[in-house]
């Protein structure tokens, strides 16, 4: 696997682009207090627990197993080996004096009982620490088992869940892409990087790429395949769905396989036009003629659907707080509905993405670069946003706050992909801000007025909110 030091030096990263004459040291370096949140394995174990085949065996302690197994909503179509959770269950003694021995026996129990296509292993914080050899354990695993046994080198220490992600990335390069040739190849093969199926969003999204003409080859990793993964070298496009996690991979994929990707995005109308129809110019031939009468009946339809909601969601003001390539993408989608972003956060932002809130919030909007329940509040207050869009640990500071609620983060059991998408966001959201119980709190409590949204006589009472 690449050295960790080169992980830092990504050419795909806006960090590390020419910037007139100089050009930056790299990506910015791990630092004290970076792993708060989510460390580099926990970020491993995101990036690769939805290849749903997957034997996932974790080489450490019982304790970093951890919640990751069933904490998102990246869901499977078939085999269900990810909802498992295997790991070597270290004891003091066998951190003292090596736990490789039982690695080994744990690989192969584990492919004994369960017959995989592969293992993954994940080396935590204390076998890195103790010097475990993963690499010499997998290898003479893999030939003695004569099945693919993957190690995953990125131990909670090394840095944040964004590093993970990037490790887990490298892990897929130099292990699994290109180990296999397709069965059956097409000039309109393509990979998704990024996307992990959260609510089911991919599958929403498959039935227009068929009608496209397009056939996802990979789908790295939301309700992945081992074995398809394996053939990702020979598609003729990538879509980047969350760059600042698997940047590195596409970048990959284009240096050793000249793989032309674009970084893009499902959630609103506009996004998800666009993201297909640079599938269409990257492929050619019939794609962007099919492409283009999709888009036109789609939108004609979605465009009906969305009236009576539209009446509804006109004018209202919404406060989105989540990470990532959410915090744009999903200002685009709630601009398609009428509805005004007042301001977005920059959490696990990249300067792009930072870029782009600008460019759609205008120049009243406000990025949120800190937050909690006692700065998200108030700023709805300043602001008169009436609806929270946020992950679900702050759905405890939206019932404190007493303000409609959405849930938009990888924990949520609701698709807004795509079109179809759109639709279910749209009734939500309709929903949410028209439900009874806010009315009430309006009449039955002076101190709130309509929309839920704290009233300046009650705003330190209610900013101090401790989730």
């Amino acid at each position: 696997m690449k050295p960790l030091h080169e992980i830092f030096d990504q050419p795909a990263c806006e960090h590390n682009r020419a910037k007139g004459k100089r050009r930056n040291a790299g990506c910015p370096k791990p630092e004290p207090g970076s792993a708060m949140g989510g460390c580099a394995f926990d970020g491993a174990q995101i990036t690769l627990l939805p290849i749903a085949d997957v034997l996932h065996l974790v080489h450490g302690p019982s304790a970093c197993l951890s919640n990751s197994w069933e904490a998102r909503g990246s869901l499977s179509s078939g085999p269900e080996m990810t909802w498992r959770g295997f790991m070597t269950d270290l004891s003091e003694q066998e951190i003292i004096f090596g736990g490789e021995k039982k690695l080994e026996a744990a690989i192969h129990e584990a492919v004994r009982k369960f017959a995989p296509p592969a293992v993954f292993v994940y080396s935590t914080c204390v076998t890195a620490l103790i010097g475990e050899d993963l690499e010499a354990v997998c290898a003479k695993a893999s030939r003695e088992l004569d099945l693919p046994v993957v190690p995953v080198n990125s131990p909670g220490f090394i840095g944040s869940k964004n590093l993970g992600n990037r490790m887990a990335g490298e892990a897929l390069l130099e292990y699994v892409i290109g180990t296999r040739e397709p069965e059956v190849s097409t000039p309109y093969d393509v990979n998704l990087v990024g996307e992990y199926n959260i609510a089911g969003e991919l599958w929403q999204m498959k039935p227009l790429f068929e009608e496209a003409g397009i056939r996802i080859l990979a789908s790295i990793t939301g309700d992945g395949r081992f074995g398809d993964i394996r053939t990702a070298h020979r598609a003729k496009a990538t879509m980047v769905v969350c760059g600042r996690a698997l940047i590195n991979l596409a970048q990959g994929l284009l240096d050793r396989y000249g793989i032309p990707y674009f970084e893009g995005s499902f959630y609103g109308i506009r996004e998800t036009g666009e993201a297909l129809r640079n599938f269409g110019r990257i492929l050619g031939g019939e794609v962007p003629e099919r492409v283009e009468g999709l888009i036109k009946r789609e939108e004609a339809r979605l465009d009906h659907d969305l009236r009576p909601y539209r009446e509804i969601l006109k004018g209202k003001k919404a406060l989105l707080y989540t990470g990532g390539v959410k915090s744009w993408a999903f200002i685009s989608a709630l601009q398609d509905l009428g509805m005004e972003v007042v301001a977005t956060s920059s959490r696990k932002s990249t300067m792009d993405d930072v870029a782009k809130m600008k460019s759609l919030l205008g120049e009243s909007g406000v990025i949120m670069e800190e937050g909690g329940p006692k700065v998200i509040l108030k700023t709805m207050r300043e602001l008169g946003a009436h609806i929270l869009l946020a992950g679900g640990r702050n759905q405890y500071t939206a019932v404190k706050g007493r303000v409609p609620f959405i849930d938009v983060n990888q924990e949520r059991h609701r698709p807004y992909a795509g079109y179809e998408g759109m639709r279910r966001l749209a009734q939500d959201l309709a929903l949410e801000l028209t439900h009874p119980v806010y009315r009430q709190i309006a009449e039955g409590d002076g101190r709130f007025r309509k929309g839920g949204v704290e009233a300046e006589s009650a705003a330190e009472e209610w900013a101090i909110c401790k989730v």
